[in-house]
């Protein structure tokens, strides 16, 4: 049976409230989350685990936790979506009576109890809840907002089908249990500024998700959170790895409010078998799978309602090419849809993972130092969706994106002709682009394209704009022919990143090539 939390000794610890300058709380406004004053606010979120034994933040033993949140923040991110087991709030020997050292000991962590003695020496004898506390804190005086995401029910490695916790009335996920734990962890972060949103449950999951079930436990634990905790977004997943949120089409559920209400959704690579991608012509299978995504979780966006895709992520290495032409499309629809994030994680390594120690996470934003970038190209590609291109309270921003790098097309005033090349979003002039007419323009000028593949594409004042078609079901690929009739399609120069015109690749059946760096989304 589950023990009950002795909320005041916790409290005690509510001393470390941090002062955040924005505008909080948030809260829903139409499929926007924005803050006090109704102006969007874009989350731009990493994973970070604490969920797996010994249930606390990894990383402390290799780095002090005010770099890691220093690190967050320089890599552009402005939240963290922090995952819990709910046995840190309903089992009072693990959250108030076991330290940090004490639960890295029970596992042979001795090396890892070392260095957070060396990096973090004011965590090493407090519990591990007040460790946990110390996290978000830090995390706040850092100006990063945070997600407590309740992930499973025992501290471990997350998620199969068999696990005892996938599902409501699995041995290990009693319903009643887990909406008092909630209440519990909304209670005790009620007055903590930089928590503006609590995730109820990670990826459900196994052969009994079934919609009825949903809705028979869901509401009740999502206004056991409002209840004990106002001011939180309350956030929703949907079922098979919150991959699925197409049951809500037809049938919705009353909660007693709506201006904190956020959905979830989930998309990695192997959602869709292991190698789909590396089996099917890029630009098909995207159109086909985006379109699938947007059916089983998009469409809340246009019901009204916020869409948070809060894990995806794949092989920073390089080596994955399924992963490599998954993230080019799910950054593409993305950066369409402007939605809020959380990318699949912040993690090095794991202290332990399904009984291995220091296992590298090959999907994580750090290497196994907590302190380098893994992959900077990877990096640069999720800062091109890092801010808002639109929404309440600002000036829509119309681009032409490059998924593939992250950068946006804008003017190069450093030659004598007018061209194109990529840049930082942030710093693209404004363009727009008709379908019907064909017609691309950036900053009142349009694309003048050239009559041989391999030369740059350059700009004018309107007399000579070419016209433009969107090539291949994605829809990615800005076409047109020469004078002799040959089909080319905008492209990037990797060496200077400026926009020139090659052969289309890739537009349909050939798995064989990727057609990434030919892919432009009109936003």
């Amino acid at each position: 049976m589950a023990r009950t939390i002795n909320l005041s000794l916790f409290l005690l610890f509510i001393s470390w409230i941090p002062n955040l300058s924005t505008s909080y709380p948030l809260s829903a406004k139409s499929r926007w989350i924005v803050d006090e004053k109704g102006q969007r606010v874009k989350l731009a979120c990493v994973n970070w685990p604490a969920h797996l034994q010994p249930a606390v933040a990894e990383g402390l033993s290799k780095q002090p936790l005010d770099s890691i949140s220093k690190k967050i923040v320089s890599m552009g991110f402005n939240c963290v979506r922090l995952t819990w087991p709910l046995d840190l709030m309903t089992n009072d020997t693990l959250a108030l009576k076991v330290t940090v050292k004490q639960s890295f000991e029970s596992l042979n962590l001795f090396d890892d109890v070392l260095g957070i003695q060396t990096h973090n020496p004011k965590i090493l004898n407090i519990p591990i809840f007040n460790a946990f506390q110390e996290v978000v804190s830090n995390l706040g005086q850092n100006g990063l907002m945070v997600i407590l995401d309740n992930h499973l029910t025992y501290p471990g490695w997350c998620c199969s089908d068999n696990d005892l916790d996938a599902f409501f009335g699995y041995p290990n996920f009693d319903p009643v249990v887990w909406a008092k734990g909630l209440s519990k962890m909304a209670t005790l972060f009620r007055n903590v500024t930089n928590v503006i949103g609590m995730s109820l449950r990670n990826e459900p999951r196994g052969t009994r998700d079934y919609p009825d079930l949903w809705f028979r436990f869901m509401p009740k634990g999502a206004e056991a959170v409002h209840a004990a905790n106002p001011e939180v977004l309350v956030i929703l997943s949907g079922i098979d790895f919150d991959t699925n949120l197409s049951f809500l089409r037809d049938r919705f559920f009353n909660v007693s409010f709506t201006d904190k209400l956020v959905f979830e959704q989930h998309w990695y690579s192997f959602s869709d078998g292991g190698d789909t991608w590396e089996k099917h012509n890029s630009n098909d299978i995207c159109a086909k799978i985006t379109e699938k995504v947007t059916h089983n979780g998009g469409f809340l966006l246009d019901r009204g309602f916020p869409l948070i895709l809060s894990e995806f992520g794949t092989d920073e290495r390089g080596v994955d090419v399924s992963g490599n032409r998954y993230m080019n499309c799910l950054v593409a629809w993305a950066a369409e849809k402007d939605l809020d994030w959380a990318v699949w994680a912040i993690t090095g390594d794991y202290y332990l993972r399904t009984g291995t120690k220091h296992m590298v996470e090959t999907y994580g934003v750090l290497d196994a130092t907590w302190k380098n970038v893994r992959n900077s190209t990877y990096l640069q590609k999720l800062s091109g969706i890092q801010h808002p291109f639109r929404g309440p309270g600002l000036q829509d921003k119309k681009v032409i994106f490059h998924p593939h790098t992250g950068l946006c097309v804008t003017n190069n005033h450093s030659g004598n002709v007018p061209t194109l090349r990529l840049e930082l979003c942030t710093k693209s002039e404004p363009s727009s682009f008709n379908p019907k007419e064909g017609i691309l323009w950036i900053n009142k000028m349009c694309v003048e394209t050239p009559d041989v593949a391999g030369q740059k594409v350059k700009l004018g004042v309107g007399t000579k704009c070419s016209k433009l078609g969107q090539t291949s079901a994605t829809n990615m690929h800005l076409s047109f022919k020469t004078s002799k009739g040959v089909l080319l399609c905008l492209d990037v120069n990797e060496g200077d990143n400026s926009i020139v015109a090659n052969p289309c690749k890739c537009l349909t059946k050939d798995a064989s090539c990727d057609p990434a760096s030919q892919w432009f989304k009109v936003l």
